[in-house]
């Protein structure tokens, strides 16, 4: 039995009846947290009377097997939580309970030194964990005996949470802590056997200390009826306590790095691959992220999770911590760990800290080194780049830090193979570059078969000089942050002027100089013609087999990213686009020959095919289905 004497009543700081009322208001924006914050206190407890016992284990008392163990009372409306850890004395629970961020942690690493210090995996940096409790209780006792003190040197606190608490001497046989909460009438809920376990295993299934709960089992009769009066209590182990990710790599097999994704990550399917990496020394933290094998269904929404899972020394912190990885490699799960964040008092959120952008830097290093390593199996790296492809091209604009990194991971679909599979890396491209070429060259369409049999492609395909299909909404944004790979620059074939360097011989290129001066009143006449419908006329050598083709000035944004800025409602300004006329080509010898009102007719209609075959919009469609029929019936 425990009996209580010498009792006095003391007042908190002030600053704690502050953060009391803080804490109990507005602090915890989820109440269920109070658990993970005394199951925390709890293992500290354990892990500080771990340490203290190397160097005595009388201290142990002849119970060496440290653990927590958590029971409930639904009719009383209280929860109990005790741990045969290092306990307190008297002064110990006035200053530690009484006073605003003192659980005794920091003081305690400061009596470590050396490896020591490393080894000692304690969460108490935080301090105030300790009055959540008060979140969910209206009232709070807490009961505890050093280890290696005398029974008599045990102490009771109660309070409360409001302005004072008290505190009596206590006889206690088992060293350790209890605390006692006497539940609020709205957070009963907590006093049920479900919801505990539930929340030990959402927030403390790594802790390395045993978590228990009582478990009854009742005897059964032949007819599988319950035995009136059987019943056994025994003491089940609720978290795993084995945090895959502190374990070294050479101990995992690859079947537990599978299991453990589908946890984290609540998928049914195998990771494409993973990467688990230690890193000490200035910034210290373990990390185990995955690639996925298929895409969540929010991958494209503004508000969907995204970020690893984050712990600090094995405890669960947040579900989705985004600040660890840029926005385009948001389809990596996995796990961060580390004893280095400055959290905030509730835990919940990180505070504006360096070490944050640094752990970030590496993370995202570290996730693009593992899809480069992916990257070497064909295969399995088209499964990733068919489902997360299009993320991964967000990269360039975002991370221009890591832009030449994200450009060799790519993958387009090309001329090469003429088919819509974006299997085509740019060092790929650069190694099947022609002698003399020194320019990527890639046209963006709406679509597959638009880009394909772009009428830009014919003096490209005349020559074997391979061109990147984009064909993806995102491919022409992407181009605009992507300006060279390996040296060599990227060049729209539907844009500015065409120049293919010494692929063309000085005899070609005299031939179109000549062609171009006996074709200058053609072009004068077509211009004027057409008006104000073009910004300029000129005679090409880019066409082989179309007699037309419209062309954007270099930096002039292209088409299709002009229809996607107006469907989302921002007003394009108005560009007039150039057409280029093939010489060689019928129509356009019939459109010399042409006379009148046939001449402007004919014009009009190559004009508005160019705009066609580029994928544009007519402005009058009907108009040019009549000048068509006219010229057809004529």
């Amino acid at each position: 039995m425990s009996t209580t004497a010498h009792e006095e009543t003391l007042g908190f700081q002030t600053e704690v009846k502050q953060l009391l009322h803080l804490m109990i208001h507005s602090l915890y924006s989820n109440r269920e947290i109070f658990l993970r914050e005394l199951i925390s206190n709890a293992a500290d407890a354990c892990d500080k009377l771990r340490y203290a016992a190397l160097d005595n284990d009388a201290l142990y008392e002849g119970d060496s097997e440290l653990r927590i163990e958590i029971e409930h009372d639904e009719k009383a409306r209280t929860v109990t939580l005790r741990d045969n850890g290092i306990g307190m004395s008297r002064e110990e629970v006035i200053k530690n309970l009484g006073t605003i961020a003192r659980s005794g942690t920091a003081e305690f690493l400061k009596q470590l030194s050396g490896e020591q210090q490393k080894d000692a995996r304690l969460i108490g940096q935080f301090g105030v964990g300790f009055y959540s409790s008060f979140i969910v209780a209206d009232e709070v006792t807490v009961r505890s005996r050093k280890a290696g003190s005398d029974k008599a040197e045990g102490v009771e606190w109660r309070s409360k949470g409001e302005g004072e608490f008290t505190v009596a001497d206590l006889e206690r046989e088992v060293h350790g802590t209890e605390i006692v909460l006497h539940l609020k009438k709205d957070a009963k809920e907590f006093a049920d056997d479900f919801r505990l376990r539930s929340l030990v295993r959402k927030y403390s299934d790594h802790i390395e200390v045993p978590v228990r709960m009582p478990k009854v089992e009742t005897a059964r009769d032949d007819e599988g009826n319950e035995i009136e009066g059987s019943e056994v209590t025994t003491w089940e182990t609720v978290n795993e306590a084995t945090a895959l990710w502190v374990r070294s790599k050479g101990e995992i097999s690859d079947d537990e790095y599978k299991a453990f994704y589908k946890h984290v990550a609540h998928d049914f399917s195998d990771p494409l691959t993973w990467s688990h990496n230690k890193v000490e020394g200035k910034l210290e933290y373990t990390s185990l992220l995955y690639v996925p094998g298929r895409a969540p269904f929010d991958l494209y929404e503004r508000d969907g999770s995204r970020g690893v899972k984050l712990y600090v020394q094995r405890v669960f912190i947040m579900d989705d911590a985004e600040q660890f990885l840029p926005l385009y490699l948001r389809f990596v799960k996995g796990v961060l760990d580390t004893r280095e964040l400055s959290l905030n008092v509730s835990r919940e959120l990180l505070q504006q800290d360096p070490k944050v952008e640094k752990i970030k830097s590496a993370l995202t290093k570290r996730a693009l080194d593992m899809l480069k390593k992916l990257a070497k199996d064909q295969e399995a790296y088209q499964t990733f780049w068919n489902v997360f492809g299009s993320v991964l091209k967000e990269g360039p604009a975002e991370d221009f830090a890591n832009r030449e990194k994200i450009a060799a991971l790519l993958r387009f679909a090309s001329t090469h193979t003429d088919s819509a599979t974006q299997d085509q890396s740019l060092a790929d491209y650069v190694a099947r570059m022609k002698e003399g070429q020194e320019k990527i060259y890639y046209i963006v369409a709406d679509g597959f078969n638009a880009a394909k049999s772009s009428p830009h492609l014919e003096i490209f395909r005349k020559k074997g000089i391979e061109v990147l299909l984009l064909h993806d909404r995102i491919d022409e944004w992407l181009m605009s942050h992507l300006h060279e790979f390996e040296g060599k620059r990227f060049v729209d074939v539907a844009k500015g002027e065409l120049d293919l360097g010494e692929i063309e011989g000085e005899e070609e290129k005299k031939a179109q100089e000549q062609t171009a001066k006996a074709k200058e009143a053609l072009v004068k006449r077509v211009k004027e013609a057409l008006g104000d419908a073009v910004q300029e006329v000129k005679v090409t050598h880019r066409l082989t087999d179309s007699p037309a083709c419209v062309v954007l000035p270099e930096h002039e944004m292209g088409f299709q990213m002009r229809r996607i800025m107006e469907a989302a409602g921002q007003k394009m300004p108005e560009v007039k686009p150039i057409l280029e006329l093939n010489p060689s080509h019928a129509l356009v010898e019939r459109l010399e020959a042409a006379e009148g009102e046939r001449f402007g007719d004919l014009a009009l209609v190559l004009l508005d095919q160019a705009i066609i075959a580029e994928g544009g919009h007519l402005d009058d469609p009907a108009a040019y289905v009549r000048r068509l029929n006219a010229l057809l019936t004529a």
